[in-house]
């Protein structure tokens, strides 16, 4: 069997630009796509925290060192310049290496600077109410 990972995240970078009249895509500072391990015209999906629209679509190259997350075409409907976004990928990995399997996580500021990278999330703990 084979199961369907998370690859890689940017996590809370926020969007720079929204062009309604370029080719359609998510353009993202070629060093974060580097960092994370997202190639340029790979399918990403991007969950916007700030409006809860969720698309798909695919990642092109911005300058490097820019900090640009510029959501474009059709889907720049979907996202505001300052919105924060989490940008992912994902993976097909055989069942026998899931449980290994570590993806690369990488959290942002808002000026899409690196605060830290990581390959786990901590586990959620369950919230006492009095």
């Amino acid at each position: 069997m084979q199961l369907h990972m998370l690859k890689c995240k940017l996590h809370r970078a926020c969007v720079t630009h929204a062009e309604l009249d370029y080719d359609g895509s998510c353009a993202i500072d070629s060093k974060l796509l580097e960092l994370a391990g997202i190639l340029e015209f790979e399918q990403i999906d991007i969950y916007n925290i700030t409006n809860g629209e969720r698309f798909t679509t695919y990642a092109i190259k911005a300058e490097p060192g820019s900090g640009i997350i510029s959501v474009n075409g059709a889907a720049a409907h979907k996202a505001r310049v300052g919105d924060r976004v989490i940008i992912c990928a994902y993976g097909v990995v055989e069942s026998a290496a899931a449980r290994n399997h570590k993806p690369r996580l990488v959290y942002l500021d808002e000026h899409n600077r690196v605060v830290r990278t990581a390959n786990t999330i901590p586990v959620q703990a369950a919230l006492v109410s009095s």
